[in-house]
């Protein structure tokens, strides 16, 4: 869950929080996009998606930041399953916009219809929604590191010598789509996912991700956290204009206090250049790497925290810390087993930051 409780209605209803996105092929040659939802599933959030959220893919096909296709979740009430009241189905519908279509509203072609906590198939594609294990991996220490680089204004490479995971043994509430690559397009692509509302008002974005830990690490000033907000309802055309300077800014001080820049400023400016906009792009039909050197989509199994870390200092940073590989399927939907209560004995609820808390 590299953006967790990032925005104050996530931690109102954790069903509206983005944790994570990944784009990457299959094994058959097709396209797999899947977000997670709900930090902390089970013990401190229910496996619940809103009613009335609209939970999308976004694919810019022509490199202007603005989508020409869109796959859209939307989710029917809930009804007990397996006997307990803690166990939850909720009925789905899959659909793809184009046009105006792509950009706002739930409107568009319906893919696939199915249910929570099983497989949907339909023309070529699958579809799963259900509670599945958090891939996300990080090192306790990034709290210590950041508070080092805001209150002490310093570079602090030794915050992650304690190797402590704080998602470790946790779950999540998975949305993954697979589909022939031409059904999106064909070549390299961009790509990020949003969670809007959408019911008897009018609909308001409240959530988006493209890149992983851009809010957490490059927008996460103390004294100015309204800027993530602003991040989360906005699109990502207008991300150079609106958070190129802060995520330079960021930048420029943090290799200034590591001493890791010849032209600090000019590495802020090169950094926000290729956070902005934050979008995720992807060769269609390519073995998808999240790496320093380039972003290709992200895998399942991509150590993102180090890579953001590494280009945010200019400094080879590893956490010594990775996701759990071993809960990674070959098959569909990817996501392996979710972790049990007797895999989780012991472990504390996360607890939501208060509105003073990133």
């Amino acid at each position: 869950m590299s953006h967790h409780f990032d925005i104050k209605l996530a931690r109102q209803d954790p069903s509206l929080n983005l944790c994570d996105f990944y784009l990457f092929d299959s094994p058959s040659g097709k396209t797999v996009m899947a977000m997670t939802v709900n930090p902390d599933v089970g013990l401190s959030a229910p496996d619940l998606l809103h009613p009335e959220g609209l939970y999308a893919f976004r694919f810019d096909l022509n490199g202007d930041a603005r989508e020409e296709i869109t796959f859209k979740f939307r989710f029917g009430e809930p009804r007990h399953g397996d006997g307990s009241e803690h166990t939850h189905i909720q009925p789905f519908v899959v659909r793809k916009a184009t046009g105006d279509d792509a950009l706002r509203g739930d409107g568009g072609e319906s893919l696939v219809e199915g249910e929570t906590g099983s497989v949907a198939t339909g023309s070529d594609l699958r579809a799963y929604v259900g509670v599945a294990p958090d891939l996300f991996a990080a090192n306790a220490g990034f709290g210590t590191f950041m508070t080092a680089f805001y209150k002490d204004q310093r570079f602090d490479g030794g915050a992650f010598l304690h190797q402590q995971n704080p998602f470790a043994r946790r779950n999540v509430m998975a949305i993954v789509l697979e589909v022939p690559s031409e059904l999106i397009g064909r070549g390299k692509i961009n790509a990020w996912a949003t969670i809007s509302l959408f019911g008897h008002a009018p609909e308001v974005q409240v959530s988006r991700w493209g890149l992983p830990m851009v809010t957490h690490l490059f927008l996460n000033d103390p004294t100015d956290q309204e800027e993530k907000e602003q991040f989360n309802a906005s699109v990502p055309s207008g991300d150079a204009e609106r958070f190129a300077k802060s995520i330079a800014d960021f930048a420029e001080k943090m290799t200034t206090y590591a001493g890791s820049a010849a032209n600090p400023a000019e590495y802020g400016k090169l950094i926000a250049a290729r956070l902005c906009p934050d979008i995720l792009p992807y060769e269609l039909g390519t073995s998808a790497a999240f790496e320093v050197a380039s972003f290709n989509g992200r895998a399942l199994g991509d150590d993102a925290l180090d890579v953001m870390l590494t280009l945010a200092t200019n400094t080879p940073i590893v956490d010594g810390l990775a996701p759990d590989r071993g809960r990674i399927r070959r098959d569909f939907p990817y996501y392996g087993a979710p972790y049990t209560a007797e895999e989780q004995a012991g472990m504390t609820p996360m607890s939501r930051p208060s509105k003073h808390e990133s």
